[in-house]
Parts: C-alpha cells; sequence; structure tokens
C-alpha cells in the first residue's frame, strides 16, 4: 500500500469516527433538550400564559358588562380576540419558550445548543476528512449527502441563533431529525470512500450539490415550522371555540410561538429559500449540458426537482394570495416538502437513471449526485 493509499484510509477512518463522536454529542444535547422541555412544562410563567390565552379566548363572545356610574349605566366592551381564520391568524402573543421561563430550563436549553454547536463542529470536521480522503467534494453518494445534509441544517439552525432569531424552541425537533438521518446513513447508506465516475468531474459538482444541499436544509426548516404551525393553530381553535385540550399539548403548544408568527416564519425562509432553487436546477441543467450533450433529459431526478419546484412556486403564490393564506397554505407547503423528499430518498433508492452512480451496500439503494 502507498503512503498516499494509507493516508487516505486513516482519513477515511478518522471521519467515521468523527461522525459517530458527533452522533454521541447530539444525543446529550437531545437529553438537554428534554430537560429544557420538562423543567418549562413545570414552570410558572408557562401556566400563566396557558391561563392569559384561555381568558382571551373566553372573553372573545363573552357579552359585554353594564356598569352603574354617577346615576346612570355606562357599557363596558369586553376585549376581544380578533379572529382571521382564512387569510390570517388571531392577535395571540408568543409562547415563552420550551424553558417556559423557568431559570433551570433555561439553564439546560443554553447547555443544549453548546452542545449542539460542538456537534455541529465535530460532525463538520467528519465531512472535512471524508473529502480529504478523496480529495474531492463530499456528495458523490447518498452517504456522504446525508452527513453534508444534516451538518447544513443544524449550521442554518445555529445561525439563526446567531441573527438573535427566536428559533430555539426549533432544537429538539431538529436534533431528533438528525440523530434519526446520521442512523440511517451510517448503518443503511454507508459507502467506503471511492473516486467519482466521470461524469462528475466538474466544477459543476460543488456549485449544483452544495446548493440543492443547502435549500434541503433551508426546506426542512420550514417544513418543522410548517408542522408545528399546524399543531398549535389547532390549538388556537380549540380554546378559541371554548375547548378544553389535554394538558399535554397544552403544556408544548402553549410555549410554542403564535401560529401567526410560525406561519409567518415558514413563509419567509422557503420564499427566501426559492430562488436558490430556481438557481439549483438551472445550474444542473447547464451541468447535464457539458455532461450528457444535453440540457434536459427527463431523467426522474430531473423531472422530480421540476415537480418540487412548481409545488414550492404554487405554495408561495398561494401564500401571497388572500383567502390562501393559513392551513390551506400550509397543506401545499407540505405536499411540496414531501415532493423534496421523495426526490431525494425515493428517487435514489427506487427508481434508475442517469443521476444513479454507483451501488451503496443493498440491491435497491443507489447512490444519487443531486
Amino acid at each position: 500500500m502507498t503512503l498516499a493509499a494509507a493516508t487516505n484510509e486513516h482519513l477515511a477512518s478518522l471521519s467515521n469516527t468523527l461522525i459517530y463522536s458527533s452522533m454521541a454529542v447530539y444525543t446529550l444535547a437531545f437529553f438537554a433538550y428534554i430537560a429544557e422541555w420538562l423543567f418549562g412544562s413545570r414552570s410558572k410563567v408557562a401556566r400563566t400564559a396557558a391561563a392569559l390565552t384561555a381568558d382571551a379566548a373566553r372573553t372573545a363572545s363573552a357579552p359585554a358588562v353594564t356598569v352603574k356610574q354617577a346615576g346612570g349605566t355606562t357599557v363596558l366592551e369586553r376585549p376581544k380576540v380578533v379572529v382571521r381564520s382564512a387569510s390570517g391568524a388571531r392577535d395571540v402573543p408568543d409562547g415563552p419558550g420550551a424553558h417556559g421561563g423557568d431559570e433551570q430550563g433555561d439553564l439546560y436549553g443554553r447547555i443544549a445548543v453548546s452542545l449542539t454547536v460542538l456537534a455541529f463542529l465535530v460532525e463538520l470536521g467528519g465531512v472535512i476528512t471524508r473529502a480529504a480522503s478523496v480529495q474531492r467534494a463530499p456528495w458523490g453518494n447518498m452517504y456522504e449527502f446525508n452527513i453534508t445534509f444534516s451538518t447544513v441544517a443544524v449550521g442554518v439552525y445555529l445561525g439563526l441563533l446567531v441573527l438573535r432569531k427566536n428559533v430555539r424552541w426549533l432544537g429538539l425537533f431538529l436534533i431528533t431529525t438528525v440523530l434519526l438521518d446520521l442512523g440511517l446513513a451510517v448503518t443503511v447508506l454507508y459507502t467506503a470512500s471511492d473516486q467519482l465516475v466521470p461524469a462528475l468531474h466538474s466544477y459543476w459538482l460543488y456549485i449544483h450539490v452544495s446548493t440543492a444541499i443547502f435549500c434541503g436544509a433551508v426546506f426542512y426548516v420550514g417544513a418543522v415550522a410548517t408542522v408545528l404551525y399546524l399543531f398549535k393553530d389547532s390549538y388556537e381553535n380549540k380554546l378559541q371555540t371554548g375547548g378544553k385540550p389535554g394538558r399535554f399539548a397544552s403544556s408544548v403548544l402553549e410555549r410554542l410561538p403564535a401560529s401567526a408568527s410560525l406561519d409567518k416564519f415558514a413563509y419567509r425562509v422557503n420564499a427566501a429559500v426559492f430562488p436558490l432553487w430556481t438557481f439549483t436546477i438551472i445550474a444542473g441543467a447547464i451541468w447535464a449540458g457539458d455532461a450528457w450533450g444535453r440540457y434536459w433529459n427527463w431523467d426522474p431526478k430531473e423531472t422530480w426537482s421540476f415537480i418540487t419546484w412548481i409545488a414550492y412556486a404554487c405554495y408561495l403564490h398561494a401564500r401571497a394570495t388572500a383567502g390562501w393564506k393559513g392551513r390551506k397554505a400550509a397543506y401545499l407547503a407540505m405536499i411540496a416538502f414531501a415532493c423534496w423528499l421523495f426526490n431525494y430518498y425515493g428517487v435514489n433508492i427506487f427508481v434508475s437513471g442517469k443521476h444513479s452512480y454507483a451501488d451503496v451496500g443493498l440491491g435497491v439503494l443507489r447512490t444519487a449526485g443531486f
């Protein structure tokens, strides 16, 4: 074995060690986020926020109050919760956050973020050493795409925190799926370090695939916010109509931002990254022209990328149209993200095409240059 080959093998082994180490740290962060939510559920602030929300919902339909004053009467109107069911949202304040105002819960939340930063750096080291072991961008197969995707998704989350956005409530949901993603990568999708097929030897690999990974990570953050919006909107609807949600639902959902805030956040995230997804498809077409002599071949990957683009375009158009805000638009956003998921997992696993390059260890699993 040559010195270069031995060095590459050592780097590949180091990459695997770093990825497993990041999973261990992510697990610690997961438990810290759990502790934040648990201590927040016992917080007096959280219970008070729930009571205020319930009182506001009850007073929305309460009759006016008549009082006597200086021999006459004065009518005092009850404060009302403004409801914009289809095209907007209620005027409900944001929840206090996962910690619920509890100091110990907030401490665990800060510890969770610190552990997330450490795990992110360790995983990033794993991605970089994987690239060094093959002397190329680490996006040549599904295993490499998965570890890079999860790294970028966590990076987007941490970036939002650095920008002082109130998104720490996203941490538990993000880390849970990151652990699932990495678990799938190291058990099912793992592929030993190898060189790319000739069609992938192009600078467009860095442009096209990097933007696809970043877009997917941002779309994922938007999808999580959309799912939480649907739950929070149902919770607010139940309160507004006089219903009584269960204790667990109240404990969790009362600490999240208001449905209006979640809806706005998801829309802004998806709208911000949509132009980059458009560029990703255009860059892929240019790369296809260089590699295969045709800009568009209706390959399954190309087709589903375009379907995903159409789905998000419909969502953004509907979201900007009166009457299509709220839950209707949220359902479109979930359909669009489902298209993105199928474009990556479904097409790569079950469909053969020009984007299928190598076996990943199972007969039905194939790698793909996204």
